[in-house]
């Protein structure tokens, strides 16, 4: 049986609100510390503010009892062993992490140490922020020996988080103590000797009880540089792949079979092979930033990554310019856009290049009708309705009387559609698909003139024959 933790998380956003769920989950005692007393108030009442599988269920499952939420963070760290920072580091003008949140969390546990603790980075920190971390707990008088600062970065993807956490690839822990490091061993031990994953009740996944979770132990800068260099390496294989797809379609080759050989290689693997109009979210744009703007920092000349965000960012014109060409001119065209959030199975629009490419079409004077399962009421902050700008209940909706749809996101229901239905609703049966959900043949043979990614660019003449189309 093991000694369950008290653990602090504070923040509850992505990161931490999937923490202290899944802490909870494990068997531990959490306290969930927010500022924000509207969203303390939500999560006391059950209610979750994003979208995120098994996160409602779990909540009420383990509410009041294995996790609560409060907007006391020294009571939280009084009664705490273990305090998990996973408040917000937001990209600052010099691509830099802007740690002020990080530096204001950590001076309030300083004023409200009552014993040792481990202070846990979760969120995204350059290197060497457990130095500074440490700085500030003795520029507020704690003894260096009443605690110690742990990097224990998270791996999780949006839509999929609980279970990334609960059946993760690795658990990463840099610590420079072996006090610190066997704390955080407690804590993940349900997950590492595989007793969490014999309960019955348990989430099922990858793991199993005798395929337990893997723990890696480094220092606190290796942990560090870990969550940066992963999430850098990520979105270098999109940016390859979507470099790849700019010369496949130059010389008539398609990215999906070349994706698909490329990935067939264990060496490379399949995941993040897929061309489309760019990465997203609130990780792989701040976290490749800052990954650059660290190097630059220690003299060490990255430039490699600079060339994954320009390539990024050149798929949303290449995107604009498909479109452009398929209709000619966009002043006064009515666009059909499926998908608003910046990947399949979540609601988060930041950094979304759906909303970007969006922006850039209602800039050419084209009016939008949008429509995503999760992601509507959040783009309506970002993008409010206007008489360029609508929002649809449902896919054939958006499609009605447009001279064009556009995939703009990978949910499933897009690789679904009616195809006579929707040919029926739109004005002209244009679909520019820059998620690469349907076979160029198949949307031929329906009657589309039919654009994607990477692939030979094709219309359908009125004989029902794929002919290419040039675009500029």
């Amino acid at each position: 049986m093991h000694k369950n933790v008290s653990i602090c998380v504070i923040g509850s956003g992505y990161v931490g609100l999937v923490a202290a769920v899944c802490f909870a989950e494990m068997g531990h005692h959490v306290n969930c510390v927010d500022n924000d007393e509207a969203k303390v108030k939500m999560l006391l009442a059950g209610g979750v503010p994003i979208y995120e599988e098994h996160l409602e269920e779990m909540l009420k499952k383990h509410l009041g009892h294995g996790v609560q939420f409060t907007t006391d963070l020294s009571a939280a760290v009084k009664a705490s062993e273990a305090v998990f920072i996973a408040v917000g580091t937001p990209q600052g003008d010099t691509g830099a992490a802007d740690l002020s949140y990080v530096e204001a969390v950590v001076s309030e546990i300083a004023r409200a140490m009552n014993g040792y603790k481990v202070i846990v980075e979760k969120s995204t920190v350059p290197v060497y922020t457990n130095e500074w971390i440490r700085r500030v707990m003795h520029r507020h008088g704690v003894d260096a020996q009443s605690f110690d600062v742990v990097s224990n970065p998270e791996f999780l993807r949006e839509g999929t988080a609980i279970g990334d956490f609960l059946h993760p690839d690795r658990i990463v822990v840099g610590a420079n103590t072996e006090r610190a490091a066997e704390l955080l061993r407690r804590i993940y031990a349900p997950l590492t000797d595989g007793s969490y994953y014999a309960k019955a009740s348990s989430l099922k996944g990858d793991l199993s009880a005798t395929n337990p979770a893997k723990l890696l132990v480094t220092s606190a800068q290796s942990a560090e540089i870990i969550k940066h260099a992963s999430n850098a390496f990520l979105a270098l294989k999109i940016s390859f792949i979507n470099a790849v797809a700019n010369l496949a379609e130059s010389v008539d080759a398609d990215i999906e079979d070349i994706s698909a050989g490329i990935g067939l290689d264990s060496r490379i693997g399949p995941k993040f092979l897929r061309a489309g109009i760019g990465y997203g979210g609130s990780c792989f744009p701040k976290d490749v930033a800052a990954f650059h703007w660290v190097a630059q920092q220690q003299g060490v000349d990255f430039q490699l990554l600079d060339e994954v965000r320009k390539i990024n960012e050149r798929q949303k014109d290449i995107f604009f310019n498909k479109v452009r060409a398929a209709l000619w001119t966009l002043r006064g065209k009515k666009l059909a856009a499926l998908g608003l959030a910046f990947k399949r199975d979540t609601d988060d629009i930041r950094e979304s290049p759906a909303i970007d490419v969006i922006r850039k079409f209602l800039d050419a004077g084209a009016s939008v009708c949008a429509y995503d399962p999760a992601a509507t009421e959040r783009a309506q902050s970002v993008l409010p309705a206007s008489k360029q700008m609508s929002y649809a209940e449902g896919i054939y909706e958006a499609a009605k009387d447009a001279d064009a749809l556009l995939i703009l996101t990978d949910w499933a229901e897009f690789a679904d559609l009616d195809l006579t239905k929707l040919n029926q609703a739109l004005k002209f049966p244009i679909v520019v698909d820059g998620r690469n959900l349907y076979a160029p043949e198949k949307m031929a043979e329906q009657g589309f003139t039919y654009v994607s990614m990477g692939r030979p660019a094709n219309y359908t003449t009125q004989q029902g024959k794929p002919q290419k189309m040039v675009l500029s």
